[in-house]
Order: structure tokens, then C-alpha cells, then sequence
């Protein structure tokens, strides 16, 4: 999957089941977010900026329909996939109904929904390179290299992660938790000053004030 700007969130209340979707999708280039139940669904919705919904309707707080429901309240636009374990077609027409955009029966391949998402991408227009450019800096999410105003830099795989996530959620502020839990997502150990002394490296083979601190709260690439 080429596209590398599309944020997806992923509903959805097995965990196994979550962490290896979300792997499957940071492979092909794509950012998930995931929470576990409807209730931190509707929160991420309302306070995130994501191109697409995959949301499993067999949900233990909220049932997933009354949370799709919800969703398209908040967002009539925001695509919605949804993902059911139930047989029969009532709660795919029901879901459907309710304005969701696509579904998947369980069980299914990691290919077929990559497909659909490719089939969201194009809609959306999101459909594109894998390499995001800003201030002078160049990102390669498939050969993971950083090339700063035309020199390809070298970056440890903690500090490539950062700059990914930073670059990933322009104008939007990271605090130090969401940095640390996107380190602990690909597998890395996290020291309580792992994050502020990575920055400060970052920042030596940035451009000056490529990356803003704002106090108290945490760190910010901006848009302009």
C-alpha cells in the first residue's frame, strides 16, 4: 500500500486480534490507533483527526451499532468499516443502514481488508507516495531513511519513530505518553527521559525549530 497519509482508528475489543491488525497496517504505511472498547471509540473520534473507522460491532461496553450511530453524529463523513463475528445478514443491513461504508465478516484475511482500505485511499485521495516531505526534511516510510534538505541523515530507529510520528500528526501536539506508547508499539524499552533525550539528538540534525516543546504538555511539528 502506497499511501502513507491515511490515519486509521481500529475498534475493537480482542486484543491479539487488535495488535496484529495493527501490525499488518504499519507495515503498509498505515498509522492505527486502537482502543478496546466503544466508550474510548467515541473519545478518540471526537478529540482525533482519522481518515477511516474499523469498528467491530461485538463490542463488551456499548453495542458497536450504537457506537457507529454515534460516530457518524460526530463525523457524517468520516468513512466507517465495520467488523462483525455475528452470522446472518441483519446486522450488516442494520449497520449499513446506520451509514456505515463497507463490511467485513469474521473470519478475514489481512489481504482482503487491506483491499478494502486501498479501495478507501482512493476515495479519499490519500492514495500517494511513501515518502512525506515538510521544512526542508524527506520521510521514507518503506526504506525508513530521513533525508534532511537533501542529505539522507542518519537517525536511530527510536529517533526515525519519533520524527515519523511527529510528521504523521503535523499541527497536533504529542505529549511525551502517546511518544512513549508509540515506542512501545514497535517493541522498544522506554526510560523515563528516553523521550526528552531522544528529542534533544533529533533536534541536532533537524532544522532549527523544526520540532516546538510546549511546556507542560509536549511536542509539536507544526503545519506552516
Amino acid at each position: 500500500m502506497d499511501g502513507v497519509s491515511m490515519r486509521l482508528l481500529l475498534v475493537e475489543d480482542d486484543i491479539h486480534l487488535a495488535n496484529g491488525l495493527r501490525e499488518s497496517l504499519r507495515h503498509e504505511g498505515c498509522s492505527a490507533d486502537v482502543v478496546f472498547n466503544g466508550y474510548d471509540g467515541l473519545t478518540a473520534i471526537q478529540s482525533g483527526d482519522f481518515d477511516i473507522v474499523i469498528l467491530d460491532l461485538g463490542l463488551p461496553d456499548i453495542d458497536g451499532l450504537s457506537v457507529l450511530k454515534k460516530a457518524k453524529q460526530i463525523n457524517k463523513a468520516l468513512p466507517v468499516l465495520i467488523l462483525t463475528a455475528r452470522d446472518g445478514i441483519e446486522s450488516k443491513v442494520q449497520g449499513l443502514d446506520l451509514g456505515a461504508d463497507d463490511y467485513l465478516a469474521k473470519p478475514f484475511s489481512i489481504e482482503e481488508l487491506l483491499a478494502r482500505i486501498r479501495v478507501f485511499e482512493r476515495r479519499l485521495g490519500t492514495h500517494s507516495t511513501s515518502v512525506i516531505e515538510h521544512k526542508g526534511i524527506s520521510l521514507d516510510t518503506k526504506a525508513h531513511t530521513i533525508t534532511v534538505r537533501g542529505a539522507e541523515t542518519n537517525f536511530s530507529r527510536r529517533e526515525y519513530m519519533l520524527v515519523k510520528s511527529l510528521v504523521e500528526n503535523l499541527g497536533r501536539i504529542q505529549s511525551k505518553e502517546q511518544l512513549e506508547s508509540k515506542l512501545y508499539e514497535w517493541g522498544e524499552e522506554v526510560a523515563s527521559n528516553t523521550i526528552e533525550v531522544h528529542i534533544s539528538n533529533i533536534r541536532k540534525k533537524l532544522p532549527k525549530e523544526f520540532i516546538k516543546t510546549v511546556r507542560g504538555v509536549g511536542y509539536v511539528v507544526s503545519k506552516g
